[in-house]
C-alpha cells in the first residue's frame, strides 16, 4: 500500500469495503477475502494477487476432492462472523439458510435483518428452511441437548424476525417436513450463490460446537453439489410457514 500511495482507508474506498474490513486483511494472513474484493484490491495496489494473497491462488489450483473445501474449521463458532456477513453482502441471486433453527443469525452478525432486507430488494432469493419447534424431532433434540435456550425457542427467536420481513418480496421461508426432520437437524447448509457454509452436527452438541466447512463451487459433482441438493430436497419437501 505505501509503494500505491494508498492508506487501509484509501483502499477501502477503492474496494467498496470498511476500513476495518481492510485492516482485517493485513492483520490476518489467513483471511481469504471474496474474489471480487482481492481483484479490486489488485487493481488499486497495481500488483498480481499471489503477492497478497498467495494461499487464495493454491486454492485455485488444488485437485482431487479437497478442492472445493476453501477453508475448515473444527468449531462453528471459530469461523469469524465477517465471514458469514461478507458471504451474505456478496451474494446477488441466492441465500439459503438451512440450519435447523438459524437463529444465531439474527444475533451474532450485525443488523442482519436489515441486510437480508436489502439483498432481497435488490432481487436476490433468500430462503429460510427451519426445523418445526412442535415437531417430536425438535422435543427429542432438546433432551438429547439439554441446554437452557432450547431448540424450540431459538427457532421461535427466527420466526419472530422472519415475521418482521413479513411482505417483502424475494424472502421465503419453510419447516422441514416430519419425514426430513431428523437429517435437517443432523446437517446444516447454508449457500451464498457459489460458496457454503456447511456444519455436520455431532451427537449432542449443539451448532456451534460441531465442525464447519467453507466450501466453493467448482463445477457439477463435487462436494458443494452434493450439499446444496440436500438441502434443496429438504426444501422441495418443506411445509410453508405460516
Amino acid at each position: 500500500m505505501e509503494s500505491a500511495g494508498l492508506s487501509p482507508r484509501k483502499l477501502a474506498l477503492k474496494v467498496g469495503v470498511s476500513g476495518k474490513t481492510v485492516e482485517r486483511w493485513i492483520n490476518d494472513s489467513d483471511l481469504i477475502p471474496h474474489p471480487r474484493n482481492r481483484e479490486d484490491a489488485c487493481k488499486a495496489l497495481g500488483v498480481d494477487e499471489e503477492m497478497i494473497w498467495p494461499k487464495a491462488v493454491k486454492e485455485r489450483i488444488k485437485t482431487g476432492g479437497d478442492r472445493e473445501i476453501v477453508h475448515s474449521y473444527p468449531y462453528r463458532s471459530a469461523c469469524p462472523s465477517t465471514v458469514w456477513s461478507e458471504l451474505t453482502e456478496n451474494s446477488a441471486k441466492e441465500l439459503f439458510f438451512a440450519g435447523y433453527t438459524n437463529y444465531f443469525l439474527w444475533t451474532q452478525l450485525p443488523d442482519f435483518l436489515g441486510t437480508i432486507r436489502r439483498k432481497a430488494q435488490q432481487g436476490c432469493r433468500v430462503r429460510f428452511l427451519l426445523g418445526d419447534p412442535n415437531g417430536e424431532v425438535t422435543r427429542q433434540r432438546e433432551q438429547i441437548e439439554d441446554v437452557a435456550l432450547t431448540v424450540s425457542t431459538r427457532i421461535r427467536m427466527s420466526l419472530e424476525n422472519l415475521a418482521k420481513l413479513d411482505g417483502v418480496e424475494g424472502i421465503e421461508s419453510r419447516f422441514s417436513s416430519a419425514p426430513d426432520a431428523v437429517n435437517h437437524v443432523s446437517l446444516s447448509v447454508f449457500r451464498f450463490d457459489n460458496e457454503a457454509l456447511v456444519t455436520p452436527h455431532l451427537a449432542r452438541l449443539v451448532g456451534h460446537d460441531s465442525p464447519l466447512l467453507h466450501l466453493r463451487s467448482m463445477g457439477s459433482g463435487g462436494m458443494f453439489s452434493r450439499f446444496s441438493e440436500h438441502a434443496e430436497e429438504l426444501w422441495g419437501r418443506g411445509v410453508p410457514v405460516e
